[in-house]
């Protein structure tokens, strides 16, 4: 007899498609809305996305286990629609590999910086040399990917534990509650995290192979369950930590930077007496990017070699390639916005597939569907629910990014 996949592995599974170099931008993005309210951000976040993959799992019952995100979005809502969300999977992936691409050759050219002086090149350089090293592996194979991903959430497991530690013992109350602070309205900035932390639990294109994997709705429902509430729990130590070590008021020089990690983690730094620790973060931020760079760049990788038909010769995996990689490092080059700036346009625009296509299908199949094998409760109330947060979140990122909504600047 076959044995049944855990409720757990799937729940990692899960997990290490959400947690990555997103929760990197959680402190900064939080800054404003300080501890409590950042935690009631990602709290409601969490709660929402791990709905809206619930609604999806509904939406896929009535298809055949292999069936995919598109197949069912087409035959639900059409080739338009089907069309604009496949174009917002492609415009999220491709705008992650241009943060990740622009983050690391900050954070590397900060760390060679004592032996080699790259100058006014140094960015470029890095950023080049990066995608150049590690975009290797997925243009090599998926079974490579597979191997490396494991041995780097192996890796940032390790100097997580490390770095959670290291700062956990120095944590300050004063600075956790920022106790004397100038500011004791809060709760205006929250809604500017909304759209980096909708990023930062961005499963849904995973949810059609969870439910392959177990080959029913209620198993995979736990693993979501369980996935999204380790990624929360992970968020939640990591914001604390930061906050409870860094004053509120040293987030300005980060801000400032557009949120670039290499700022954050030089601030960061400056405010802790362990070298040991230091590195840890470095090294854990560093396997963070990495691991997201490789995870994204593989799914956009085949998302572009299925939609071009690029077949899987080394000529064709060469041509996959370059349109993966090469226009987010050109951006980089070209455009260095900003760590935080791009994650939450990937936010803003993640919304259409992570809430407002999730409810649309559940509608639709309620109404081609009296009655599913699967079904979310909640009626049609949480539907409207699912997708107006999706349509909150992608306007609160506009409002602040045009100055209409109050923006924290330290």
């Amino acid at each position: 007899m076959k044995k049944q996949p855990s409720i757990f592995g799937g729940s990692c599974i899960i997990a290490s498609v959400c947690v990555g170099a997103g929760m990197l931008g959680l402190p900064t993005s939080g800054a404003g809305a300080w501890t409590i309210w950042s935690a009631v951000a990602i709290c409601l976040t969490m709660i929402l996305m791990t709905l809206s993959g619930w609604l999806l799992l509904e939406a896929y019952s009535t298809y055949d286990l292999r069936a995919s995100f598109s197949t069912v979005t087409k035959d639900m809502l059409g080739s338009t629609i089907n069309a604009i969300n496949n174009l917002a999977v492609y415009f999220v992936g491709g705008i992650l590999l241009y943060a990740y691409t622009t983050a690391s050759g900050g954070i590397i050219e900060n760390l060679i910086k004592p032996w080699i002086n790259l100058g006014s090149f140094g960015l470029v350089i890095c950023s080049t040399v990066f995608v150049l090293i590690f975009s290797y592996f997925v243009w090599h194979s998926t079974r490579i990917v597979d191997r490396i991903s494991v041995l780097l959430i192996v890796f940032m497991g390790l100097t997580f534990v490390i770095s959670i530690s290291g700062l956990a013992v120095n944590i300050s109350f004063d600075n956790l509650f920022d106790i004397g602070g100038k500011e004791n309205d809060y709760a205006k900035y929250a809604i500017g995290m909304f759209p980096v932390a909708l990023t930062s639990f961005g499963y849904h294109h995973s949810v059609c192979s969870m439910r392959a994997y177990y080959g029913e709705e209620r198993k995979a429902k736990y693993a979501i369950l369980g996935g999204t509430g380790i990624a929360l729990t992970l968020y939640l130590i990591w914001v604390f930590v930061i906050f409870g070590n860094l004053p509120r008021d040293q987030f300005a020089p980060i801000l400032e930077s557009g949120g670039n990690l290499d700022v954050l983690l030089n601030t960061l730094g400056n405010v802790i007496e362990s070298n040991t620790v230091k590195q840890m973060i470095n090294a854990f931020s560093i396997a963070a990017i990495l691991s997201s760079f490789i995870g994204v760049g593989l799914g956009v990788f085949d998302y572009l070699a299925d939609f071009f038909k690029f077949d899987d010769s080394k000529s064709g995996r060469s041509k996959s390639w370059i349109v993966t990689f090469l226009p987010p490092l050109i951006m980089s080059i070209l455009f260095p916005l900003g760590f935080l700036k791009a994650i939450g346009y990937a936010g803003a625009v993640a919304t259409i597939w992570t809430c407002m296509i999730p409810a649309l299908l559940v509608y639709k199949s309620r109404k081609r569907h009296h009655s599913t094998r699967f079904h979310v409760g909640g009626g049609y109330g949480l539907i409207i629910f699912t997708a107006l947060f999706g349509v909150f979140v992608a306007i609160a990122h506009f409002l602040v990014m045009f100055n209409y909504l109050p923006d924290f600047q330290g």
